[in-house]
Formats: C-alpha cells, sequence, structure tokens
C-alpha cells in the first residue's frame, strides 16, 4: 500500500509542475490576445486580474484546513507584485506573447543572480560562462534591427521581470507561502484599482465582455489557481528542478502565440531563446558555493 502511494507521487508532480507551467504560460497568452483585439486597456487588465487573483487565493486560504494569514502587509513584495502585473500589461501592448515571455523570465533569473553573487555566492567556471551568455542572448534579443522587438515593449517587459525577481526573492523562506501570496495580491489589488481610476479619469479606459473574461481567467485561474497547483509541485521538486522547469514557459507560450496568436517565431527570437534558457540552464545545473556564515 505504501509503495503503491509513494510510487504515484512522480506522476503526480510531473502532472501538476506540467498544469502550472501551462499555467504561468497561458498568462502571456491570455493579455496579448486580450490587448492585441483590444478588447481591454492595460490598466483595467491589470487591475481585474490582481482583484480576481485576490479574491480567489482568499477564498482557497479561508476553506483549506491550516488556515492563517500574515499578521502584518508586506509592502515590498505587495509593489513589486503590482509593478509585475502593470508593465506586464502595458509591455503586450507591444510585444509578441513569446518574445515578452522570454524578456520576462530572463531578467527575473538574472536578477536572482545577480542578488546571489551580491549576496557572496560564488560561481565556478560553468556558471559564469552560463551567466555570460544569458546576458549576451538578452542583449542580442533587445538590440536594434529589422526582427528587434520594440524597445519600449522589451523595456517594459524588462522592468517587469525585476519587479518579480524582487518580489520572488523577497518571498523566500516564509512559512506559509499560499498565505503570503495571497496577502500580496490583497495588498497590491487598491494600488492597481488607483491605476484604473486613472485610467477612467483620463478617458483611456475601455473594456467588453472579452477583455474583462480574458482578464479575470488571467487572474482567478492562470494567477490564482495557478499559483496553488505551483506550490502543490513546489512540495516534491528540489530548488534546482524548479528552477530548471520554469525555462520551459518562454517556448510554451512562444508555440502558443503561434497557434492561437498567428505569431511567428523569427530566427532571432530562436538564437536567443538558446542563448538565455542555455545559458541560465548551464547556471542552474552548475555548482555554486554559499557565503560562509
Amino acid at each position: 500500500m505504501l509503495e503503491a502511494r509513494a510510487s504515484s507521487f512522480p506522476l503526480q508532480t510531473t502532472i501538476l509542475t506540467t498544469m502550472a507551467m501551462l499555467a504561468f504560460a497561458a498568462n502571456s497568452l491570455l493579455c496579448r490576445l486580450a490587448l492585441q483585439q483590444g478588447e481591454i486597456d492595460p490598466a483595467s487588465f491589470a487591475g481585474i486580474r490582481l482583484i480576481s487573483g485576490a479574491i480567489t487565493l482568499a477564498v482557497i486560504v479561508r476553506f483549506r484546513s491550516e488556515r492563517s494569514w500574515p499578521g502584518h502587509p508586506d509592502w515590498l513584495a505587495a509593489t513589486m507584485l503590482f509593478a509585475y502585473v502593470a508593465f506586464f500589461s502595458f509591455a503586450y501592448l507591444i510585444l509578441p506573447a513569446g518574445t515578452g515571455a522570454l524578456i520576462l523570465f530572463g531578467t527575473v533569473q538574472l536578477t536572482m543572480f545577480s542578488v546571489g553573487l551580491r549576496s557572496g555566492e560564488k560561481f565556478g567556471p560553468v556558471a559564469w560562462l552560463g551567466l555570460a551568455l544569458a546576458v549576451a542572448g538578452l542583449v542580442y534579443l533587445m538590440s536594434p534591427g529589422v526582427a528587434a522587438p520594440p524597445l519600449l515593449g522589451a523595456v517594459l517587459m524588462a522592468i517587469a521581470g525585476l519587479a518579480w525577481g524582487v518580489y520572488s526573492l523577497r518571498g523566500r523562506g516564509v512559512a506559509d507561502p499560499l498565505a503570503a501570496t495571497a496577502s500580496n495580491f490583497a495588498w497590491a489589488a487598491p494600488l492597481a484599482f488607483l491605476l484604473s481610476v486613472v485610467f477612467i479619469a483620463t478617458g483611456h479606459a475601455h473594456t467588453d465582455k472579452a477583455g474583462f473574461a480574458l482578464a479575470i481567467a488571467s487572474g482567478a485561474l492562470t494567477s490564482g489557481i495557478g499559483y496553488v497547483i505551483w506550490y502543490a509541485a513546489l512540495r516534491k521538486l528540489s530548488a534546482m528542478r524548479a528552477a530548471t522547469v520554469q525555462l520551459s514557459v518562454p517556448l510554451i507560450a512562444a508555440f502558443g502565440g503561434v497557434a492561437l496568436l498567428s505569431e511567428a517565431i523569427t530566427p532571432r527570437l530562436t538564437a536567443a531563446s538558446a542563448a538565455i534558457l542555455g545559458g541560465i540552464a548551464l547556471v542552474l545545473t552548475s555548482k555554486s558555493r554559499m557565503p560562509r556564515t
């Protein structure tokens, strides 16, 4: 009986991890789809995404067996979460889904690696090679040229990646990541609401039923429930595997953009993807030394 249960864990973890990666990639596809068709403005998309995600996570935390809620709001984490969602939404006014996801996840990982180096973590030659390769790929993707993504969109998505990297680092070591995420969504939602009010006051806000539905799907399903699935998978994943499997998200988003949004996979995107994702994989799979305490 125990052996049968133990053997089911790898398959269960694989399914949960796959569902979480599909959910993360779907965030890019849903946002790009809504904004590409002009069915909603980016501020409204960000606000609806955060509010619906906050409601979904609050309900899940409320009815789970271990009921807990952080005693004090983490304003830095909430602000970084808002910045990520807001800049993410504005960037997808311009960027294709796959390109945006690649810039986002590349910047997230580079941010976290940089903080690790600054805190005294020691990289070996292979890790340094991987870091240089990833940086070169990101520079190549964003450098001027016929096939380069629009600079404004690339910068906005890089800022979103920086915010998400800081948010991820802020959440390391929290006792209850699901409750902390629910709290951060709850405190970030009013910031997004204020941004939406500014857009309404200036006459730039607009949405229709399709845009509203896509934003709710992004907040409640691919963000709220997606994070629940991801935290369930993390219980059986090492930190190395958890970081590595997220490299699949830009590729899923790119192929999803081709299938659903009629986007093209350019030679520049292919080469940059190989450099960025390959470089990050080298860093993740190489041994590093933590600083002595």
